[in-house]
């Protein structure tokens, strides 16, 4: 263990915006400079309901509102669906897809695990937590769970450096097994030790990201509740709402009365039944049925809110107001944003990050390959169209005398500057009759004898 990685017994007070729980802060040394601790997950709440942190997310949102479930769901199926590869790079630009032992890491990253599994559980941490966390253990990758993760952030140039300051930046991370309260030593780990995948950074703290969910708290409640609204609708005898006035003026009476009505009139059992009432009742009807609030459109509104922050169409998801416009034409286009404009990005910056523990070649990066994907089958048609094109380019650049090898190089690069001119040109191009210059024949025709 590296020797800076000693814990300091004197605390820190807390500052604003930097712990979600009001949880301890320690201090880390480092060749003689302090470096605060500091929890990624959990700015302090504004909402008591759902707090922002790991677990708040998982039961109160992940687990109990399909919703939310759905739109991760979504999203977690075509995410796992990637594989990776190294792609070479010329001049800064992309060239060829290949593969080494190197990447045998993400292919099994634990053991029945496969690269699907690794991307799972990255995207739920996201939807969850916003931050997903990985390190490499032991020849295999190890998920961290998020909230048990402190990140340690410092300056090499400022001993009293604070998250706030410009030259702050991740030195390392602590991982606390069990959680930060179960007394077991927290295991330190560098920063090239640990892939950091964050696709939505918070605006408040530059260090970590933040969960889609967070924007759209509220709206999760609010489905939360008009999904319980509607199940004591059936609960309380299919109605809105009863409003009974009693002449009795006897509290006694009164509950009695009150309790004998309730068994014989509320719940689903009793639902459609007469109404009878005695002892000078007066029934006064609240509502009749769910139509007369517009429950459908009212709860519709806040589920296609809730894809939105999710970047997932509310058609993909099955949802009542996407499907409501739903054909064939607008699902082909639902589906391409879905996958251009969430998808590609994501699986982009999931390379990037998980580039920090791969070893990659140094003229290569890591890749996402998408071509084998069922859901992105469609895109074959374009796909096709795109390769025409590309072939009525090659052909063109041939028969004007590039090298067939460089055409190819530079057609799929997208980088005319790859081109290699063989030195010979089409014959359109001279006066006719006019024999070309000997240093521009092949070899094989130039040894060949003067015709008789």
């Amino acid at each position: 263990m590296p020797r800076w990685w000693k814990t300091k017994p004197a605390p820190v007070a807390e500052r604003d915006g930097l712990l979600g729980f009001n949880e301890w802060v320690q201090l880390m040394s480092y060749q003689g400079n302090n470096y605060p601790l500091l929890q990624q997950i959990g700015v302090p709440g504004s909402n008591q309901e759902v707090p922002e942190d790991f677990a708040g997310h998982v039961r109160l949102a992940y687990k109990s509102c399909g919703v939310v479930f759905a739109c991760s769901l979504a999203r977690m199926l075509l995410f796992s669906e990637a594989r990776f590869m190294f792609r070479r790079l010329r001049a800064g630009k992309p060239g060829d897809f290949f593969s080494n032992a190197d990447l045998r890491i993400l292919e099994r990253p634990w053991p029945g695990g496969t690269t699907g599994d690794l991307l799972s559980r990255a995207e739920q941490d996201i939807t969850t937590a916003g931050n997903f966390f990985a390190a490499r253990r032991s020849g295999g990758i190890k998920r961290l769970r998020p909230d048990w993760v402190t990140i340690v952030l410092g300056s090499e140039s400022d001993a009293q450096t604070t998250a706030e300051d410009m030259d702050a930046e991740v030195v390392g991370y602590l991982y606390h097994p069990g959680g930060r309260a179960s007394g077991r030593k927290p295991v330190p780990l560098l920063a090239d030790e640990v892939a950091h995948y964050a696709p939505i950074p918070d605006p408040e703290c530059h260090y970590r990201g933040m969960s889609w969910l967070t924007p759209v708290v509220n709206e999760i409640l609010a489905d939360k509740a008009a999904t319980q609204h509607k199940l004591k609708f059936f609960e309380n005898g299919a109605s809105l709402s009863y409003v009974v006035e009693l002449p009795e003026q006897d509290p006694e009476k009164f509950k009695t009365w009150v309790d004998m009505f309730n068994e014989k009139q509320v719940g689903a059992r009793n639902a459609y039944r007469t109404l009878f009432l005695g002892a000078g009742a007066k029934p006064h009807l609240v509502g009749a049925d769910l139509k007369q609030l517009d429950f459908k459109a009212t709860q519709g509104a806040g589920e296609t809110r809730i894809a939105a922050a999710a970047g997932v169409p509310p058609v993909i998801v099955g949802l009542s107001e996407g499907l409501l416009a739903a054909t064939y034409s607008n699902y082909g286009q639902a589906r391409r944003r879905f996958a251009d404009g969430t998808m590609r990005p994501l699986w982009r910056n999931f390379a990037g990050s998980m580039a920090r523990i791969i070893n990659v070649p140094a003229d290569a990066e890591l890749w996402y390959y998408d071509r084998d994907i069922p859901f992105l089958q469609e895109d074959q048609k374009d796909a096709a169209e795109v390769m025409q094109a590309h072939a009525t380019t090659v052909n063109t650049l041939i028969t004007a005398g590039y090298e067939p090898a460089s055409v190819i190089d530079a057609v799929n690069a997208g980088d005319f500057s790859r081109l290699i001119h063989s030195g010979l040109v089409s014959v359109q191009l001279q006066p006719p009759g006019t024999k070309p210059a000997p240093e521009l024949l092949p070899a094989a025709q130039k040894a060949l004898p003067p015709a008789a």
